[in-house]
């Protein structure tokens, strides 16, 4: 059998070839985007948390080995703020971005 002038053979395999790499950059920006996300919530969760153990008393680098031991990288603001104590932090993500995130609990708190 001679191939016909028009034939659609291996036109599946060019066209796959042709989008393969939009849906892989596709696929990479949405890991890196949820990774990002997660990220962001682990690091709000452990600035909560070390804001509660600063109003608590708690030595500086305690409530920094709070923050990292959840978020590595990471870099620790804290700040009185009046009654409140206030814990802000950023860390690294994916593809050179930073997230942030701060908290604040009541001075003496429980």
């Amino acid at each position: 059998m001679q191939p016909r002038l028009g034939d659609d053979r291996g036109a599946v395999v060019a066209e796959f070839a042709v989008a393969l790499p939009a849906v892989a950059l596709v696929l990479l920006v949405g890991v890196g985007i949820l990774a990002g996300a997660s990220r962001q919530v682990r690091l709000q969760d452990a600035v909560a948390d070390a804001a509660r153990l600063s109003a608590r008393g708690e030595s500086e680098q305690r409530v920094r080995d709070a923050v990292a031991t959840t978020v590595a990288e990471a870099s620790v603001d804290i700040t009185a703020q009046g009654d409140l104590v206030c814990v802000a932090a950023s860390a690294p993500a994916l593809f050179g971005v930073r997230v942030t995130a701060a908290g604040c609990a009541l001075a003496g708190g429980l």
